[in-house]
């Protein structure tokens, strides 16, 4: 695919980054050299210097020829105007981020469609979404969910209390004869080798495991793994960021007691008016003594998303020596995806990283509805829109071609997430969950084309 992204930032140099690893065609636009300098040096890119707005530089892009374009810059108004310009010069497909989060809650109403814009993200919304579902699933590490919580995936970290731990995928299986979920991914513990289970596979102590589950199989999978659900009746959120204002928003307004500790007096007193159910701090959330005030040992949960990711790793840290059991931590590093398990964070979330997530599915082959990396694995899972006259249509899951190193999760049919095995039959409209390595994905895109 020929591909514009306007905005070397990190959102977009991280877009870069990675399709750049799967020999796309980008161009990549940004007024500022320097910005540019690190990418057109170590990624296989084509760097454009200039403005994105500027329609002799989108020319000079070769708008005309784009299958996607990407404009995730700072500023909001100039993704929406690169947007209009690139469809009106011939772009087929266009994606604009944005802040204002009310341009997603009116975006049906408005039909910016029409203006030449046919996707909006807002990585803000997206990581505030993330954590609550993290939130709703509170002894589990990593969630997403499929079609309203149809089926959803998340990822636990074994321990030796876990009832499976030492059997084979077949084995645990049989704890519970009905089928409400499926191991899709592993990483044993230690190493950073990503392993598609099979029916032979063994669970260990410490392995970092990802399922998909409908809704009935979380129950089971809480037993199983060992883990207990607590339920969040208070939470306390350090950073009065975008992220940090929707997520204290939509947590009181779903019964939550939340306070959330700013450092700037200026902004927490305009979030103290915003947020009329929220109790808002004016203080440093690095101040042992402040977070003891304020009854840190009571919370259930503290999420940091801070613009500074050392202060989000280290004030989770501070929470979890004060026995709250959810950490929640925003970081802009991806290294330090690696060490979240070992240093004792339950989770860590990433932007750009969500970002990049939404938007690749645009970059597959196949009706992909839906797709997701797993934090930290080599691994990408995918949701197709089953055709008709594809080779996956009107085929028994037995009988499909399907690569060693992928595995269907489930398959939600009429709304109802289904957790399948060989016996059953894929039909027109049914929408798979794939889990992929990287070197099979072109393979698994083929069977729904």
């Amino acid at each position: 695919m020929k591909i514009i992204i306007a905005g070397a930032g990190e959102v977009g140099f991280h877009l870069a980054k990675l399709l750049s690893y799967e020999s796309q065609n980008i161009t990549l636009i940004d007024p500022v050299k320097e910005n540019l300098h690190y990418a057109d040096t170590h990624l296989d890119i084509r760097a454009l210097r200039g403005d994105a707005t500027s329609i002799k530089i989108l020319q000079e892009a070769n708008i005309h020829d784009a299958d996607l374009v990407i404009s995730v810059t700072s500023s909001e108004t100039t993704n929406i105007t690169v947007c209009v310009l690139a469809k009106q010069l011939g772009a087929k497909r266009t994606i604009a981020r944005i802040t204002n989060t009310e341009f997603l809650d009116f975006q049906d109403e408005i039909g910016f469609q029409q203006f030449g814009i046919d996707e909006l993200i807002s990585p803000e919304s997206l990581a505030s979404k993330e954590i609550e579902l993290l939130l709703n699933q509170s002894a589990f590490n990593d969630s997403y969910e499929f079609e309203n919580g149809a089926l959803t995936m998340v990822g636990v970290s074994l321990q030796r209390t876990a009832q499976f731990v030492g059997k084979t995928v077949q084995e645990a299986g049989e704890i519970f004869p009905e089928v409400h979920f499926m191991p899709i991914a592993i990483q044993r513990f230690g190493t950073q080798y990503t392993l598609i289970p099979r029916g032979d596979t063994q669970f260990k102590e410490g392995d970092q495991v990802y399922f998909i589950t409908t809704t009935d199989g979380v129950a089971e999978l809480y037993k199983l793994t060992g883990k207990t659900k607590h339920v969040m009746k208070n939470v306390m959120i350090l950073g009065g960021s975008n992220i940090g204002r929707q997520t204290a928003k939509h947590l009181s307004n779903n019964g939550v007691n939340v306070k959330l500790i700013e450092q700037n007096a200026e902004k927490a007193f305009d979030l103290a008016d915003e947020l009329s159910e929220t109790l808002v701090i004016n203080g440093d959330g690095r101040n042992v003594e402040l977070l003891q005030e304020e009854s840190i040992h009571e919370m259930d949960a503290f999420i940091a998303v801070t613009g500074n990711s050392e202060t989000n790793i280290l004030s989770c840290l501070m929470a979890r020596s004060k026995s709250v059991n959810k950490t929640i931590s925003l970081v802009e590093n991806m290294d330090y995806f690696q060490l979240s398990h070992s240093i004792g964070i339950d989770t860590l979330i990433n932007k750009k990283l969500l970002a990049a997530n939404n938007i690749f599915r645009f970059i597959r082959k196949g009706d992909v509805v839906a797709m997701t990396k797993l934090n930290n694995m080599n691994a990408e899972l995918l949701e197709f829109i089953v055709k008709a006259g594809s080779p996956m249509c009107d085929k028994f899951i037995k009988d499909v071609n399907i690569p060693r190193s992928a595995i269907i999760g489930g398959v939600i049919r009429d709304g109802i997430g289904n957790i399948v095995l060989g016996s059953f039959k894929v039909r027109e409209g049914d929408r798979v969950v794939v889990c992929s390595l990287p070197r099979s994905i072109s393979k698994v895109e083929k069977l729904f084309l």
